[in-house]
């Protein structure tokens, strides 16, 4: 059983990972849930290049973010420098996290808990994550309902999933494939680029897939009550057919 699980280089190259990923859909979900008191500290993990950092420190809140990849992050510090904002990003594995603070609120968007490959990974993140949380803070976090439907029929053959061009002035064209591994649960993803017209590379996009009663339970096991649990980001109620899985969590034996 190959557990050699990652994500390529080109899909961490920043301009790319921006060129293929405006979308600003569920900032109004995380904006929401922000607390009302501007000196709250917020703490954002696996921000990337600040898609969503950027907007929620333009509102004036105190917001750290923090991610693995160095490439993603200062191209988050360019942005931020060029709008004038004053954010601390942080280079960091988020289960081995320890920045000797609390937070009132942390957040972990787009899908970024699908890298946890093992149970391991998972439980060593949420401590983490407990050890920065104040005693009435909430974590948010946002992931895939696995849709086995689609990943079988995914499975059959090449998707063209996005085509854009870059700020830098190149236009790229991605294919997928998938495969999906049934005793760890991994769906091994592949992208196919093609820049400016040309075959350039395949990257995988490894990730780990979490089904519902699954997800809630180890939550629950790592000392987190589900307060709020969507199916999506306009927080209809999570269902068999939801796309998502959003949480609002406490830490256990407290409420918001």
């Amino acid at each position: 059983m190959n557990t050699d699980y990652n994500v390529g280089d080109l899909i961490y190259d920043a301009n790319i990972y921006d060129g293929l990923n405006t979308f600003l859909s569920d900032l109004p979900f995380y904006k929401k849930w922000l607390p009302k008191n501007k000196d709250a500290k917020i703490l954002e993990l696996c921000c990337g290049t600040g898609r969503l950092t950027l907007p929620i420190a333009k509102d004036g809140y105190n917001i750290c973010g923090v991610d693995y990849t160095s490439s993603m992050l200062e191209q988050a510090k360019a942005k931020a420098f060029e709008a004038g904002l004053e954010i601390n990003f942080i280079e960091a594995d988020i289960r081995t996290l320890n920045l000797q603070e609390k937070f009132d609120f942390i957040f972990i968007p787009f899908n970024s808990i699908h890298h946890l490959y093992t149970n391991e990974d998972l439980f060593q993140a949420l401590q983490a994550i407990k050890g920065h949380l104040k005693e009435k803070g909430i974590l948010l976090l946002d992931c895939f309902n696995p849709n086995i439907q689609y990943i079988v029929e995914s499975e059959k053959e090449q998707k063209v999933i996005a085509e854009y061009a870059t700020s830098d002035g190149r236009k790229v064209l991605i294919k997928q494939t998938m495969r999906y591994e049934n005793a760890t649960q991994i769906n091994r993803i592949k992208w196919h680029y093609f820049i400016n017209g040309k075959f350039h590379s395949v990257q995988d996009l490894d990730m780990r897939l979490f089904f519902p009663q699954e997800l809630d339970s180890y939550l629950e096991w790592a000392g987190f009550n589900i307060m709020h649990k969507f199916g999506d980001f306009k927080e209809e109620t999570f269902s068999d057919s939801s796309e998502k899985q959003i949480y609002v969590l406490a830490l256990a034996g407290l409420s918001i």
